[in-house]
């Protein structure tokens, strides 16, 4: 009787974990992601499948890293009420000097560095409106657009890689295997930007052809008035904001600092948290005393469901490891994760399959917990979980269900009615996201064979 009845409970975890997936992917009548994570959750949670020193855990690996995200984004929200991104853009268009193709090269380095400094989803919510108005402004044809926001897309969504702090699911699976930020950017940093540098190749020779050798005039000067439509301002209140040149650089040079100092935390095992929530209240400290604007109208628009979304999605593949998936992938990948370069490709490659279908942030949870369990040496351990952030937030691309992120990106460009179909995703991603994987597992193979051959792991 024991026995069936757990039969029946982890059939019933199979049958959520599916579920709520339908549900994110499926939005009816624009649910957030949140809802069904969070009713899965509770299914998960009454079925006892998951519990209370369970949860307990679960908060102390999504709890830090979620935090660190909110705090970020909240760094990004105060930047945007400000005008900061808008002279990023207006610089850029000026540097662009109306070649069609250095703006290409532009655009995804502003869409590189958001994530870097920020983090992805944060980098699709506030670039992709900023390249449409960009775009528009320049009077380009939807069709001369294409090339700019497709790659900013991919850029964007990918430039997580380097370093875990850009990604909540990659800082969950730090805290899983006891990885410092630290040390993964350290062994990661090199080898996923030289991987970024080969996908933006790649992307720049499939759409050259495509690409407006000079452009138009701006139609319209970039300041923030002329962005009054950005989804994350509620009205044009801070239009007649003046800060200077030098006041934006001083700021620039803070949010660089500040991202530095995450690092360093790292290093010193100061809690990462703490850093971030340090440097997004300091930020909007100045932006009251300065503008006498007060913080609500940022924290309200921060994204407080994500920890909803998290610890909801987290219970849920908790529940799904203990109904014996993970057991199940320990016994079917442990033969081939026995050196180094076996562990890289294929657990990369794995991960990228996985992400296509469950999606990229449950995938390596699962993924993680699969790691977690194995007996392996420590530096081919470190070695395939770095591959699998590579399958995630890279070979995820492929197609536009694989990140939350694309499919929040296909969202806003039907707001901007600019509705792109699947297929026209898919027909760049399928030439540039395969080989991009490939060559950025290869390169973690050869920058990890290195560092320990000099005795630097």
């Amino acid at each position: 009787m024991q026995e069936r009845r757990l039969v029946i409970i982890d059939i019933l975890i199979v049958l959520t974990f599916f579920f709520t997936l339908l549900l994110i992917y499926w939005r009816p009548k624009g649910m957030h992601e949140a809802i069904p994570a969070a009713v899965g959750a509770v299914i998960t949670l009454a079925s006892g499948a998951v519990s209370f020193s369970n949860l307990i855990n679960i908060s102390t690996k999504v709890g830090g890293a979620a935090v660190t995200i909110i705090s970020t984004f909240i760094m990004a929200l105060v930047l945007e009420s400000i005008g900061f991104f808008h002279w990023i853009a207006a610089m850029l268009a000026e540097r662009a000097n109306g070649s069609g193709v250095r703006l290409f090269w532009y655009t995804n380095a502003l869409c590189f560095l958001m994530t870097l400094f920020f983090n992805n989803d944060g980098s699709i919510i506030i670039t992709t409106p900023i390249l449409l108005l960009l775009l528009k402004s320049f009077q380009l044809k939807k069709r001369e657009q294409f090339p700019y926001l497709v790659s900013g897309a991919l850029i964007a969504t990918a430039s997580s890689a380097p370093i875990g702090v850009s990604n909540m699911v990659n800082l969950i699976s730090l805290k899983i295997i006891d990885m410092s930020l630290y040390a993964q950017t350290a062994m990661m940093f090199i080898p996923a930007t030289l991987g970024l540098l080969f996908l933006t190749g790649m992307l720049f020779a499939v759409f050259y052809k495509d690409l407006p050798r000079t452009l138009p005039p701006l139609s319209v000067p970039i300041t923030p008035r002329s962005f009054y439509q950005h989804p994350l301002r509620d009205s044009a209140g801070y239009d007649d904001l003046n800060i200077s040149k030098q006041r934006m650089k001083a700021i620039l040079l803070f949010v660089l600092a500040m991202r530095a100092s995450l690092f360093v935390a790292s290093y010193v095992h100061i809690p990462v948290e703490w850093v971030a929530l340090v440097g997004s209240g300091l930020l909007l400290g100045w932006r009251w005393y300065t503008f006498k604007t007060r913080p609500f109208d940022v924290l309200r628009k921060a994204p407080w469901h994500i920890l909803v979304f998290a610890f909801g999605m987290y219970i849920i593949v908790y529940g799904l490891n203990g109904a014996g998936l993970g057991h199940y992938f320990v016994q079917q990948l442990q033969p081939y994760v026995s050196n180094l370069f076996h562990a890289i490709f294929v657990m990369g490659s794995m991960m990228s399959v996985l992400s296509n279908v469950f999606n990229n942030r449950p995938a390596l949870m699962i993924g993680t917990l699969t790691l977690a369990e194995m007996h392996t040496d420590p530096l081919v351990l470190k070695a395939a979980y770095l591959a699998m952030i590579i399958g995630s937030d890279i070979g995820s691309l492929l197609l536009p269900t694989g990140t939350l992120a694309t499919l929040l990106w296909l969202h806003i460009l039907q707001k901007y009615r600019y509705p792109l179909p699947w297929s026209a995703y898919t027909k760049i991603s399928l030439l540039v996201i395969p080989p991009t994987v490939l060559f950025t597992l290869a390169m973690l193979y050869s920058w990890i064979f290195f560092l320990s051959s000099v005795n630097l792991l």
